[in-house]
């Protein structure tokens, strides 16, 4: 595990971490309370990527796709097993980098089984209004 405490438009090391832990892409599941920082963390790894479209949150449309090599998810709304039912699964063996907000133990389990490459990242606000960044493959 890694961790980094860094301020919202810092956050290079995160970036290149994912980065190296998933070469070739595969699934990023972003924990955290609400306003944590997992949409700017989305913003910020698109950006990297070269994407220049305005990069927001799916909360309502479940998925987010930016080009051919960012997707962007929320199941926040609609919970894992909508998720799974609605065939979702299937959109996480595309190629590219899969940034779901709100992912749980159950979805970890099922990227595990399918052999889905996948990290994990923790967000957390400190009392600087900072984010504790806590990795994980």
């Amino acid at each position: 595990m890694s961790e980094f405490t860094l301020a919202k438009e810092e956050l290079s090391p995160v970036i290149e971490w994912i980065k190296n832990n998933l070469k070739e892409g595969g699934v990023v599941i972003l924990q955290g309370d609400l306003a944590s920082g997992k949409t700017t963390l989305t913003q910020a790894f698109a950006r990297y990527l070269g994407v220049e479209e305005a990069v927001t949150s799916p909360t309502f449309s479940l998925q987010q796709c930016y080009g051919n090599q960012l997707y962007h998810y929320d199941i926040y709304n609609h919970g894992f097993e909508h998720f799974i039912a609605l065939g979702m699964l299937e959109e996480l063996e595309k190629p590219g980098f899969h940034f779901i907000e709100w992912g749980d133990e159950a979805l970890k389990n099922l990227l595990k089984s399918a052999q889905i490459p996948m990290v994990n990242v923790k967000i957390r606000k400190n009392l600087e209004e900072q984010r504790i960044y806590e990795l994980s493959a």
